[in-house]
């Protein structure tokens, strides 16, 4: 069911042959019947084929809602048994609030990264992709906060044979306790006002110690990983020195500047923060004046795009992990387009942006990638393992998650061979394939 997009040769053959000899061993005033039983059943299977090709994800929903429907038995339960049978991969489920059921598909499909645009209207945020799409019910609270919260206590269970909670806290995966979930926040409206009320939703999440935060040092890994993006103004992001729990969304086009090594080369725990370029930050910010500004802060504070905000700064070496936790830039804007390979040049670009990012130790995240034709998002996806980013930009969840679009179909020439298993080195083998 998973592999093929239509029935396959030996099965259509294999019906045609039980079809004859019920028609060798009937009276022949079965016959018509038994012709006109076998065209209909044939195209029966043919249609369902093409619905498979055509609507793949859709097609999956329906298989995997019954695949994960668990018998009645209590003994076949435990208290973390949700995410009982995922196991978690390196994709952001690109505009989640799109999906059916938002956060918990993505979750299901493995996804370790959900997306949320927010709107402030009065005192309440609301999540949608344009102030069209918002419904009094569609709020952060009920799609996200509320959600994670119940799923997180669920991971966290207080029971008479686990009577004291783990710390740190278990993450989402049961598979994976340890695999921290990015929330990224894009923030829609007004991001000096939106930063309050943002904050303040994320309490239930604080409060009960799910969220990644630095305490001044270092950074401590939690459950959530808070990302904020769009209008999300930086200065809010490193005005307190001490306790952060809300990280940038780094703009990676300006990071394939930096030089390769740097500190941040270092594993994370043994990294120094250096709050000097914070510091000359915010006095510049305080100084700014309508008028004016200086070529580290930004006086335009409208949404540029994610990995773009606001208000961010110019100068690529202030973005480390105790501020920042994505780099993210358009691939379309920053790469261009693909006529129908990569060139040298987009590939070295690639390079330069991931190697500086990494230096700074921060994720790589390219979004408005190709979707279609699939052979060429599948090329993409490729390609963008190989070279080493961290976080797959997608709309297919099943599509991405599955990882067979690591091996191009035989008779393709659309991208690169011998993809190891997501997860597995991502790619090690296919980067001796790769096109130069």
């Amino acid at each position: 069911m998973r592999g093929s997009n239509k029935p396959a040769p030996e099965d259509i053959e294999v019906f045609r042959n039980c079809v004859d000899a019920a028609v060798r061993h009937s009276p022949h005033s079965h016959l018509s019947l038994l012709t006109t039983s076998s065209g209909l059943i044939e195209f029966v299977i043919l249609a369902t084929g093409l619905i498979r090709a055509f609507f793949p994800d859709e097609f999956d929903n329906v298989y995997e809602s019954w695949r994960h429907r668990r018998p009645a038995d209590p003994r076949s339960h435990w208290p973390t048994d949700y995410t009982a049978d995922t196991l978690p991969v390196r994709c952001h489920s690109h505009n989640d609030y799109w999906r059916t059921v938002p956060l918990k598909s993505a979750i299901r499909a493995g996804c370790t990264g959900v997306e949320a645009d927010v709107w402030l209207y009065g005192d309440e945020l609301y999540v949608g992709h344009s102030t069209s799409s918002l419904t009094p019910q569609r709020t952060f609270r009920s799609l996200y906060i509320d959600p994670l919260v119940e799923l997180l206590e669920r991971q966290n269970p207080n029971t008479t044979f686990h009577a004291i909670l783990d710390n740190p806290r278990n993450g989402v995966f049961d598979t994976d306790a340890e695999e921290t979930l990015v929330l990224l926040v894009d923030f829609k409206t007004d991001g000096q006002e939106l930063w309050r009320y943002v904050s303040e939703q994320l309490e239930p999440l604080r409060s009960r110690h799910y969220l990644t935060y630095f305490n001044g040092t270092s950074v401590i890994k939690g459950p959530i990983t808070v990302v904020v993006t769009g209008n999300a103004p930086f200065n809010r992001v490193i005005e307190d020195m001490v306790y952060r729990d809300m990280f940038f969304d780094a703009p990676l086009e300006l990071l394939g500047s930096l030089a390769p090594v740097t500190d941040f080369d270092l594993p994370l725990a043994e990294a120094v923060f250096d709050p000097v370029e914070e510091r000359a930050y915010l006095a510049a910010y305080r100084n700014l004046t309508l008028s004016e500004s200086t070529s580290d802060v930004k006086s335009d504070v409208s949404n540029q795009g994610q990995g773009h905000s606001g208000a961010a700064p110019t100068n690529p070496a202030i973005y480390t992990p105790f501020n920042s936790y994505y780099a993210s830039v358009s691939f379309a804007s920053t790469i261009g387009p693909v006529l129908p390979f990569l060139r040298r040049s987009q590939r070295h670009k690639i390079r330069q942006q991931i190697a500086g990012a990494h230096a700074q130790g921060l994720k790589v995240r390219y979004w408005n990638t190709p979707g279609w034709p699939r052979g060429l998002r599948n090329y993409i996806w490729r390609v963008l393992v190989v070279e080493g980013v961290d976080y797959l930009n997608v709309d297919d969840l099943r599509g991405a998650t599955m990882g067979n679009w690591g091996e191009p179909q035989r008779g393709r020439r659309w991208g690169l061979a011998g993809w190891d298993a997501w997860g597995g080195g991502w790619g090690a083998s296919a980067r001796s394939h790769a096109n130069d």
